[in-house]
């Protein structure tokens, strides 16, 4: 049965809830969904006054400690959990794909005509703290049709838990044999040289005040604060700008990889994929596969259908790319197995 339809025939089966008896869903994590997050909650409350849905940008570190002490109903991650993670909590959790962005590399330099390009090891270096202006002779060599300034190249970093910092250091780990050696992949790291932002609002504006400043946030962020962001050399060798269709097309080639019963805790960067952006990837929903309340797990497993289906259709106009088709079928049988006092909360014909 369609996601859709679901949502129609637990509106027959469960009746209209009060308003008087308003179910508060409360969650709390990742910073880059957070843009169509909060559009979704407030669209959806809008048609269901009687469930009213509250998510705190806090990064996605914060957001899986939350779910994890049971502190948050829901939680928002771009950095699936780790197997030792989800074991502390005795398995009982679900990672729900919900939409795909991209990481880009934002910078503020006035006066270019062109964005600036980035390859693999020279965008490691810079944040290895190895280069140091934006003159150098390696970031000049692939920058032939713009002409870049003698000035200090100051580096901006999530100061937080992040998922987007492990989006992004998950990229240079595999493109960086340095990197991946003397830094490696997580929320958080031990940055080697830079200024730290919380979230990806507090990157975009220390970047924004900051001249020479270069830092990562989300495609969404960047396009709504009007901050330049760089091209990307893929691992294809081409020359790939952020955009949607770049992380639709680095998700073709994770799809390869995933099936019915993949648990989506799947990394998207450096693919191989002609056309594919490298530093994209799924941010993920973080739900209980068993509620105590099964009125709070009934509501958000019918907010997670209608996100999953008429809610895709926002991602595109706010910066997200939406979830491939095929993840579709996948997903609602995920959601299906989400249990409350021993029975399932999916309500079925």
């Amino acid at each position: 049965m369609k996601l859709t339809r679901f949502l129609a025939v637990a509106g027959l089966l469960g009746g209209a809830t009060p308003l008087a008896a308003q179910i508060q869903l409360n969650g709390a994590g990742a910073t880059f969904p957070n843009i169509i997050y909060s559009d979704w909650m407030l669209t959806y409350n809008q048609s269901h006054p009687d469930v009213k849905l509250n998510y705190q940008s806090i990064g996605s570190g914060g957001g899986i400690r939350q779910f994890s002490d049971g502190t948050v109903d829901f939680g928002g991650t771009d950095a699936p959990m780790s197997d030792s993670a989800i074991a502390a909590i005795q398995g009982n959790v679900l990672h729900i794909p919900t939409v795909m962005g991209a990481v880009v590399v934002a910078y503020n330099l006035q006066g270019l005509s062109q964005p600036v390009k980035f390859t693999a090891d020279v965008l490691a270096d810079i944040f290895l703290g190895k280069i140091t202006k934006w003159n150098d002779p390696r970031l000049v060599s692939i920058n032939a049709d713009v002409t870049l300034p003698a000035t200090d190249i100051v580096v901006v970093h999530r100061a937080d838990g992040s998922g987007t910092s492990f989006v992004f250091t998950d990229y240079l780990s595999k493109v960086s044999s340095e990197w991946q050696q003397k830094v490696g992949k997580g929320t958080s790291v031990n940055w080697p040289v830079g200024l730290g932002g919380r979230g990806n609002e507090g990157v975009s504006a220390t970047v924004s005040q900051t001249p020479g400043a270069i830092g990562y946030v989300e495609l969404a962020y960047a396009q709504k604060n009007n901050i330049p962001f760089g091209t990307m050399r893929n691992s294809a060798g081409n020359w790939i700008t952020p955009s949607l269709e770049a992380v639709t097309a680095a998700a073709a080639g994770a799809m390869k990889d995933m099936g019915p019963n993949t648990d989506f805790r799947v990394s998207i960067t450096n693919s191989p994929g002609k056309q594919a952006y490298p530093i994209s990837s799924f941010t993920w929903f973080l739900l209980h596969k068993t509620y105590a309340d099964a009125d709070k797990a009934r509501a958000l497993v019918q907010f997670l259908a209608w996100a999953e289906g008429e809610g895709q259709a926002k991602a595109s106009s706010l910066g997200y790319a939406p979830l491939p088709k095929e993840l579709h079928p996948w997903i609602e049988s995920r959601l299906k197995t989400i249990t409350a006092g021993g029975r399932a909360v999916w309500k079925a014909e």
